[in-house]
């Protein structure tokens, strides 16, 4: 069907009308983009990337070593040129022989490939395998550069090859199958839906580009997802108590707390009923209490750990021990929680304080000396970067930390997700991992810096001690029985260095398991999905590697295994506990209010 316009007009098909109309709404986003980006929040430039000085030191090493060795040099060049030069003259080869059609040979897979284009289309290809062709050229010539400490040489690794997933053809819309053929498909509306969610995310961060990873109106926190039946019975400045209904006649004398990381929120652990370890942990029959952490503001830029000790973890001691009529709990902290149940251990110990029976840590570094692959973020630009930040704001923002994280695995939680709602016009998904990887928390100012220069920098603990609240705190005097989880692919607590700080601790009762997965599904792993199975050696005197070389793996959830080893530790069977007491009224429903603060960019 077609419209005119007048006598002698040519007919103007109607997809063309609909993708003018279209083309007219993003010049009206644009004007909008060009609005938000002009009241854009600014932070510290430090944040953005490395000193300058990391690349001009790279760049001198690099040109020293072909000055010294011109053979070595020169064979990278020619190689990377004649990969080039032949690539080109293949596609110029087959376009004059009118064979529009791409080498039988396509190249290398890769999931961001995925378009059956990237291998059948020859313009497609070319680009495809020059681009693979100029990332393995980068690669080569970072490796060679041997004049750097083994630090700087991982942060050039590290943002070389940021600079290289930045320059996929995947993320240009000129050089993206997907997203052009849907927007022929859709004359126009996905490019602009995707500019519509490109501006209404920046609107809504103040102009930080933060990807909205899922549909922030599919959940509602008590309603779909942190469902646990419990109530809060205590509150301060810090944290909320929440203790769960039992959901079983009778329970185990000793009650369990657990202290999740104040980077995120704890309900990661009560996302929905079928992977719930709190409703998996209630029905152990465990008086289970969670603490739930304030999302602190620029009012709690001068809190630090000692304030995360004396409100969270003595506070939390004391109150469930009043609840409960015991003297001791069991204790589980989680990443930064689990560093932090640690540090307390040893300050209990120096004080005689026995109210922790047992520990077990998820995904905890005590042993900083291998930074992994944080060494790009724990060097003194960064850090510099970081205190500058909090100085002026007076706290870190969920953004900051969000984004570093995000960038040590970019193509799937920063371009791909980009991809898809900017280019696509898809709208996220309503998936409650991604609602809750997008529901941060900020980090106090105080706090943050004693974190990152202490403990992450200095590897205090480890080595000669962490000052703090007027004691010298050392791994060595963690000595309650533990179990440590640690998960197999985790790139924010390697397992290895989770396994490497538990050697270190004192005590003869210490269990290591070792999960499949990562940082959360590693943890987060019913026995009902029989997903992920995990690894035990009570060997620990062994290597990492020696270690993982003679453990036994099993098949399925290490939850039982857990649950195992804590109900040896957790006393004899009692009636089931009502939810609080006389001094420790209800007061609020789980999963309680502090933990429905947004952070703010």
């Amino acid at each position: 069907m077609t419209t005119t316009e007048g006598e002698g007009t040519q007919p103007v098909p109607e997809h063309f009308e609909r993708l003018a109309e279209n083309l007219e709404k993003v010049e009206a986003l644009s004007r909008r983009l060009v609005d938000v980006m002009s009241h854009k929040t600014t932070h510290d430039p430090a944040l953005n990337g490395p000193n300058h000085e990391l690349f001009a030191h790279a760049a001198t090493a690099y040109w020293a070593e072909a000055v010294q060795n011109p053979a070595k040099f020169l064979e990278q060049q020619v190689q990377y040129w004649g990969r080039s030069v032949a690539h080109f003259a293949e596609a110029q080869s087959a376009l004059a022989k009118g064979k529009l059609q791409a080498p039988d040979d396509p190249g290398p897979k890769d999931r961001r490939f995925a378009n059956p284009l990237w291998d059948t289309h020859p313009y497609f290809n070319f680009i495809k395998q020059q681009y693979q062709i100029n990332s393995k050229a980068i690669e080569d010539a970072v490796q060679s550069v041997e004049e750097l400490d083994a630090t700087e040489k991982k942060r050039l690794t590290y943002f070389a090859r940021q600079i290289v997933d930045m320059m996929a053809p995947t993320n240009f819309l000129g050089t993206n199958p997907d997203a052009l053929e849907k927007a022929v498909a859709t004359e126009g509306q996905s490019l602009v839906q995707g500019l519509e969610n490109l501006v209404a995310d920046l609107e809504a961060n103040d102009g930080e580009l933060v990807v909205r990873l899922a549909d922030d109106t599919a959940f509602e926190l008590g309603r779909n997802i942190a469902t646990s039946e419990g109530e809060v019975v205590y509150r301060n400045r810090m944290m909320e108590l929440i203790q769960y209904k039992a959901t079983t006649d009778k329970v185990h004398e000793i009650p369990l707390v657990i202290f999740p990381p104040w980077i995120n929120k704890f309900y990661i652990l009560d996302l929905k009923a079928q992977n719930s370890l709190i409703k998996w942990i209630t029905e152990q029959g465990y008086t289970l209490f969670v603490v739930s952490w304030i999302n602190p503001d620029v009012t709690y830029s001068e809190i630090g750990m000692e304030d995360y000790i004396e409100d969270g973890y003595l506070a939390a001691f004391r109150e469930i021990k009043a609840i409960c009529g015991v003297k001791q709990v069991n204790a589980v902290g989680y990443c930064i929680a689990g560093t932090t149940l640690a540090l307390v251990l040893s300050l209990l110990k120096q004080q005689g304080d026995k109210s922790v029976k047992s520990a077990t840590f998820f995904t905890a570094l005590t042993d900083f000396s291998d930074q992994g692959e944080f060494t790009p973020f724990l060097s003194n630009d960064f850090i510099d970067g970081i205190e500058a930040e909090v100085q002026r704001k007076g706290y870190l923002r969920s953004y900051i930390m969000a984004r570093t994280f995000s960038y040590l695995r970019s193509n799937d939680l920063v371009y791909t997700p980009a991809i898809r709602s900017y280019m696509m016009g898809e709208a996220p998904p309503a998936f409650d991992l991604l609602y809750w990887n997008g529901d941060g928390s900020n980090l106090p100012g105080k706090m943050a810096v004693q974190y990152l220069r202490g403990l992450c920098q200095g590897n205090e603990f480890a080595n000669d001690g962490y000052e703090l609240m007027g004691h010298k705190l050392k791994l060595s005097e963690v000595d309650v029985p533990l179990c440590s989880v640690a998960c197999e692919t985790d790139h924010i607590a390697a397992w290895k260095d989770c396994y490497r700080g538990v050697q270190q601790m004192g005590g003869k009762n210490k269990t290591f398991i070792m999960t499949q997965s990562g940082h959360i599904a590693g943890i987060v792993n019913p026995p009902s999905k029989n997903k992920y199975g995990h690894y035990t050696n009570n060997d620990l005197s062994l290597s990492a590697n020696d270690w993982q070389a003679q453990a036994e793996f099993h098949e399925g959830s290490w939850w039982p295994l857990w649950g195992n080893w804590l109900k040896a530790k957790s006393g004899k069977q009692i009636a089931a506990r009502e939810v609080g007491d006389s001094d420790h009224p209800p007061l609020s429903p789980a999963p309680g209010t502090y933990v429905k603060v947004k952070a703010k960019v």
